[in-house]
């Protein structure tokens, strides 16, 4: 018997994969969108509930008694929003079409109860409801609300988008309507991510880029004039302009800030070693949860938040480009836009590169409204996953994890 030699690589059989090429077909999976999107957003969930602990449990002692007040909170809003998730994941993309309109129609009349004896403000922001003692943020459900409009009002127009006057009737009045009922409450923050998230829209729709260079002038005056007209915002961007900067008034919080990425180094202080939640750093919980996560965990750390939520943007582009329906690219646009844009927006605050804000990091930052509202945008993202070509059908030929375990204790029995 003579002993064989192994073929080279370029005359094996097709049926041969190499262990690059596996690889390269499970990215190029049907089903790989799906699985990005709920492995980076559960990690990111699970890491925003430790870090809310971490972040909180000082403060929570000194108010209540209890260091797991926040994170309870917390918890307890991830708990509602996970069933909220599922449901949407599951519903037929047609579904989400058919109740765009009522959808974004009850989220505006749910933000103006802020201006009702319902309404509450924190901080000069008229943007909160108190009803029972549940208090929420209805602007959050404006966000998810306008972005399934804008795809089902702009996927119907598409042949004429290039149009001025369809680019514009009736997505930018009625985006206009939203963002004014926003404003008048006083909240920039939430209202600049609504200009991301409409501006995501437009241009997966295929709005003539010369249109977005006029609405950009427009929005630059808009900013301009709202943030004349409010002392507090002047100082904000005054002190971030500054190289003279009060560091006991205006520049404390970005100061504080900066001490804690900074002394975080490469690995960190340890997973609740932070110093600067002692009542240093203000919000640190909320907006500036980042620079606690970068303290304590370190480079590594924020790099990981960093790359989960590239890995977000990595699937969302994927369901751009890989599904047939204009709805779905339209909406999964202005969502892209709105969640991967609120987070740059946030680290940039963080790190010194932005004027303070207000908008949390989307499924770390503390806050209920905005958890549950991102974890639903997700569940619809989902949903638009699971209806990408070859999806389904994938999706149903694989065992439910139920069976695979069940097969697995069988095997070791036997």
């Amino acid at each position: 018997m003579t002993a064989t030699t192994p073929r080279p690589a370029r005359d094996r059989a097709p049926d041969a994969p190499t262990a690059t090429g596996s690889m390269l077909g499970q990215w190029n999976s049907a089903v790989t969108s799906y699985y990005v999107l709920v492995g980076a957003a559960a990690l990111l969930l699970v890491l925003g509930l430790v870090m809310v602990l971490s972040s909180s449990s000082v403060e929570s002692l000194d108010k209540s008694g209890s260091p797991y007040a926040v994170f309870l909170n917390q918890a307890q809003f991830a708990l509602m929003g996970l069933p909220l998730l599922f449901v949407l994941s599951r519903m037929p993309v047609r579904y989400f079409k058919r109740f765009a309109w009522p959808a974004l129609g009850a989220a505006i009349l749910f933000q103006l109860l802020v201006f009702t004896p319902l309404g509450w403000g924190v901080g000069g922001n008229q943007n909160w409801v108190r009803i029972g003692g549940i208090t929420a943020q209805p602007s959050e459900a404006i966000k998810l609300a306008l972005a399934v409009w804008l795809g089902a009002v702009l996927a119907r127009k598409l042949p004429l988008l290039r149009q001025w006057r369809h680019a514009l009737v009736p997505a930018v009045p009625v985006a206009g309507v939203a963002l004014a009922v926003i404003l008048a409450g006083h909240d920039l923050g939430t209202a600049m991510v609504l200009l991301l998230l409409v501006a995501g829209a437009l241009f997966v729709a295929g709005v003539p880029l010369r249109m977005f260079g006029f609405a950009a002038l427009l929005a630059a005056g808009l900013t301009a004039a709202l943030t004349l007209s409010s002392g507090n915002r002047t100082g904000r961007i005054s002190s971030w302009l500054s190289s003279d900067c009060d560091v006991t008034q205006a520049c404390y919080q970005t100061l504080h800030g900066g001490y804690g990425l900074a002394s975080g180094g490469w690995g960190g202080l340890g997973l609740g070693e932070s110093r600067e939640k002692w009542s240093y750093l203000p919000a640190a919980h909320n907006d500036f949860i980042f620079a606690i996560l970068g303290e304590e965990l370190g480079l590594i750390g924020t790099l990981l938040v960093l790359a989960l939520f590239g890995l977000l943007a990595f699937a969302m582009i994927r369901i751009i480009r890989r599904h047939q329906d204009p709805f779905v690219q339209i909406t999964t646009g202005a969502i892209l836009c709105w969640i991967i844009g609120q987070a740059i927006v946030n680290i940039a605050v963080v790190i010194g590169l932005a004027p303070v804000i207000g908008v949390p990091l989307p499924l770390v930052s503390a806050g209920g409204s905005a958890l549950i509202v991102t974890m639903a945008a997700l569940g619809v993202l989902i949903a638009f996953a699971r209806s990408e070509p070859g999806a389904a059908e994938a999706l149903a030929a694989r065992p439910s994890v139920v069976r695979r375990s069940l097969a697995v204790i069988g095997r070791s029995r036997g």
